[in-house]
C-alpha cells in the first residue's frame, strides 16, 4: 500500500474513533490515543523506517525538509480532507517517527468545555498578561482558543496569534484576526512579538514561551496596553511564576519580578481527567493577581501563592484540589483518578 494512502487511512481512523493523537514509528504498528489511553492499531503491520520517513516527507513543505534533517525534529500543521493536524516529526535511534494531534474544527465555548465562567472576565480585559499552564496534552491550546473566540464574538479588536504551527483557525466575527506561523511568517516568537508593536494590535496570543526574550517581549506588551495570552509547561501558578523569573539572567530577575507583579492578571492551570461517563473533563486551578499576590511576587515569596489561592475562593480563585474534590462529589470522576492529579493529597482528602 502506498504510504500516502496508508497515512490517509490512519488519519481517517483518528477522526472515526474520536482519537486525539496518532503515533507512527518504525518497527511497530501505529498507536492511537483515545480518551487519554494509547491503543495499538493491530490491523496495520509494523512500518519500516523508509515508510515512516516517506510519510513525514509527504507532510513537510519541501523548503523545510533540510531543517528536519539538520535538527532531527520539526513541527508543522497538516490538512487532511476537512481536518487539520499538528505534526511533530522526530528521530528515535536514527529512525523517523511522527506524532500527529487532531485539531478540532469547532472552537467550543467555556460551557461546552466545562471551564469556569470566570474566564470570561479575563477575555474582556483591555490589557494584562494571562497564562494557561499544565503538562503537554492537557487542553491549554483549546482553552486559549475559547478565550480568543470569545473576544472575537464580543469586541472589535485586532487580534494577533503567533504559533508554531498554527492550530485552531479563527473565522473573523467582530474582530480582525491575523494568525502568523513561525518558520513561514516569522523566524521566531521573539521577532514576531517585536513586530507586533508596530502592527496596531490589541490582543496577542503567543502559542508558547520558550525563552526569556519571548517572555520579556510578552511582559512588555502587557505593560504597554496589550492583552497577552500564552502557555507554559508548568504544573501550577507558583511554579509558573518561578519558571518565568528563572529564565532571566540573575541581574535582571528583580526587575522582572516588578514587571510581572504589575502586568500579570491571572494563571489558569488545568488537567484533563478521565470521566466516569467517558471522555475527559478538566480540573483546574486559577490564580487572580490581586494586591496580596502582587506583593508575594515582588518579595520573592511565591511559595505562599498556593495558600492564597486556597483561602481566596470568595474572590474567584480556584484551588486544584478543591476542583478535583468537586468532580468526585458530582460523580464525574473516580477518587482514584482524582488522587493521581492532586497537588496535595491531604488537602484533597479534606475537601472530599
Amino acid at each position: 500500500m502506498a504510504v500516502d494512502k496508508r497515512l490517509g487511512e490512519l488519519l481517517d481512523l483518528v477522526v472515526k474513533e474520536g482519537g486525539s493523537d496518532l503515533h507512527i514509528f518504525s518497527g511497530g504498528s501505529p498507536m492511537l490515543r483515545v480518551a487519554g489511553a494509547l491503543v495499538p492499531i493491530d490491523k496495520y503491520p509494523a512500518l519500516t523506517n523508509e515508510e515512516t520517513e516517506a510519510m513525514l516527507k509527504s507532510i513537510v513543505p519541501e523548503n523545510r525538509w533540510s531543517s528536519f534533517q539538520e535538527r532531527q525534529a520539526i513541527d508543522v500543521s497538516y490538512a487532511h480532507k476537512v481536518e487539520r493536524f499538528r505534526v511533530n516529526g522526530y528521530r528515535v535511534q536514527g529512525a523517523t517517527a511522527l506524532a500527529l494531534r487532531l485539531i478540532p474544527r469547532d472552537i467550543h465555548t467555556f460551557t461546552e468545555l466545562n471551564l469556569p465562567s470566570i474566564l470570561e472576565v479575563f477575555a474582556q480585559r483591555e490589557q494584562g498578561f494571562f497564562l494557561c499552564v499544565g503538562p503537554v496534552g492537557q487542553g491549554k491550546s483549546t482553552t486559549l482558543a475559547a478565550m480568543i473566540d470569545r473576544i472575537n464574538e464580543s469586541r472589535a479588536e485586532h487580534v494577533l496569534t503567533i504559533e508554531d504551527p498554527v492550530e485552531y483557525l479563527f473565522t473573523p466575527k467582530r474582530s480582525l484576526i491575523h494568525q502568523r506561523e513561525i518558520h513561514i511568517d516569522a523566524p521566531d516568537f521573539h521577532t514576531a512579538l517585536q513586530s507586533a508593536f508596530r502592527e496596531d494590535v490589541d490582543v496577542i496570543m503567543v502559542g508558547e514561551m520558550r525563552d526569556y526574550e519571548t517572555i520579556s517581549s510578552a511582559v512588555t506588551a502587557a505593560e504597554t496596553g496589550h492583552l497577552v495570552f500564552s502557555t507554559l509547561h508548568t504544573n501550577n501558578a507558583a511554579q509558573t511564576i518561578d519558571r518565568i523569573i528563572d529564565m532571566f539572567p540573575a541581574e535582571q530577575q528583580s526587575q522582572v519580578r516588578v514587571q510581572l507583579a504589575g502586568s500579570l492578571i491571572g494563571i489558569f492551570s488545568q488537567r484533563l481527567i478521565p470521566r466516569v461517563s467517558g471522555g475527559l473533563i478538566p480540573a483546574y486551578e486559577l490564580l487572580i493577581n490581586n494586591n496580596a499576590v502582587s506583593t508575594l511576587i515582588r518579595d520573592s515569596r511565591t511559595h505562599e501563592v498556593s495558600a492564597v489561592i486556597q483561602t481566596s475562593s470568595q474572590e474567584g480563585m480556584i484551588d486544584m484540589d478543591r476542583s478535583l474534590a468537586e468532580l468526585v462529589r458530582r460523580g464525574e470522576v473516580t477518587v482514584e483518578h482524582a488522587y493521581e492529579h492532586a497537588m496535595d493529597p491531604k488537602t484533597f482528602e479534606r475537601y472530599l
